[in-house]
């Protein structure tokens, strides 16, 4: 069975103008009725930091019930805390980086820092019954000339397996994956770790992300993340 993930929350979170409340909470019952596998709906983070998140709370208040996973991304122990208060929310989400300069960029806290989140974000996850999905950022490569080879992934992933992490999804953060390194990639992964789900979450474009989605498929991946609409971040490509 192929999970298929809309990714609302990457998409709207890039946004600088302010999306209505009401019109979120319109748009994302919309999503609720298609039938997806989960929704990662949005985010418990500060609002200096991601300011269009910050009404998610009220947002989540008005969703349709429904028997679909619930995503809502934490990067610290307080925006879990806050998250695990809503039973709604079946599962939380952190972002964690083979770059130390981005997981720098992007929580404030050196890889070293973000284990330590992380563990305690997986120990309240546990207390409270929740599932904990880890996306591994910059995973084909990186901006910043640090150092990237596939068999980087495997420590993360033999750590995350120990912590007893079971959904991992392997992220193109700024859509430089190739069909080959996706392939080669998903193969390794896999092979060393097939008792995990190992999805791929892409940052990619209509125009390329097909060929992409298909050498996953080709290689054994069953999780999919993406965003309805062609809207920035995860991508799904239109139909022909």
């Amino acid at each position: 069975m192929i999970k298929i993930i809309d990714c609302p929350r990457d998409a709207m979170q890039g946004l600088e103008e302010f999306i209505p409340t009401a019109l979120k909470i319109e748009y994302l019952n919309q999503l609720l009725k298609v039938g997806f596998s989960a929704l990662d709906f949005g985010s418990f983070v500060s609002p200096k930091a991601i300011p269009q998140m910050r009404d998610t709370a009220e947002v989540l208040a008005q969703l349709d019930k429904t028997e679909q996973e619930l995503i809502a991304i934490v990067a610290n122990s307080r925006g879990a805390e806050d998250a695990l208060t809503f039973k709604e929310i079946s599962h939380l989400g952190f972002p964690l980086s083979i770059s130390e300069t981005f997981q720098q960029r992007n929580t404030r806290k050196s890889i070293e820092e973000a284990w330590a989140a992380l563990q305690n974000i997986q120990n309240r996850c546990i207390g409270k019954r929740r599932q904990l999905i880890v996306y591994l950022s910059m995973a084909f490569g990186n901006p910043y000339e640090e150092a990237f080879h596939p068999e980087m992934l495997l420590p993360f992933l033999a750590k995350l397996q120990e912590m007893e992490v079971h959904t991992v999804m392997i992220s193109d953060t700024i859509g430089n994956a190739e069909v080959k390194a996706i392939q080669n990639t998903f193969h390794l992964c896999h092979q060393a770790f097939p008792q995990m789900e190992i999805g791929m979450h892409l940052h990619s474009t209509p125009y390329n992300s097909k060929s992409k989605i298909e050498a996953a498929l080709e290689a054994g991946v069953t999780r999919l993340d993406g965003a309805l609409g062609d809207m920035a971040g995860a991508r799904w490509p239109k139909k022909s």
